[in-house]
């Protein structure tokens, strides 16, 4: 699969390990920077990540951050994104399979390596369910 990956400097770290973990299980990982811990502007990361998606370049999105609200909040100014966050996995499998989500904003201070693997893993392996679900996603658009 190819996943789009992006984090300001607060998440960093995760980031890079989220990427590499990803790429080890044979993804192929686009990073949208930040490519330091040095402290920069979120919005500069997750603009072009989001744009990638609604470009159909990228089926998937990750975003990390210290809360993952402000990218969170950023991606969904996007037309056709539905930017989620999950601090556990069972939140990651329920954003994919009601809100088909397409963005995983992932909270980096707030959990551990361990969990922000899970919580990849259940967003990346969730399917969405449609049904009721895809009336309810075609109105989230303005």
């Amino acid at each position: 699969m190819k996943i789009a990956i992006g984090s300001d400097h607060a998440g960093f770290e995760y980031k890079q390990m989220l990427a590499k973990w990803l790429r080890d299980a044979g993804h192929e990982v686009q990073d949208f920077g930040t490519h330091s811990p040095d402290s920069v502007d979120y919005p500069d990361f997750v603009h072009p990540l989001a744009s990638a998606i609604t470009a159909d370049e990228f089926k998937q999105g990750i975003l990390v951050c210290g809360s993952a609200n402000g990218v969170c909040i950023t991606a969904n100014k996007h037309r056709g994104i539905r930017a989620a966050i999950a601090w556990e996995p069972e939140l990651a499998s329920l954003a994919r399979q009601h809100n088909d989500a397409n963005i995983l904003c992932v909270p980096a201070r707030f959990i551990s390596e361990e969990a922000a693997r899970e919580i990849t893993d259940k967003f990346l392996n969730t399917e969405f369910e449609g049904g009721r679900h895809q009336t309810r996603v075609n109105k989230i658009d303005c």
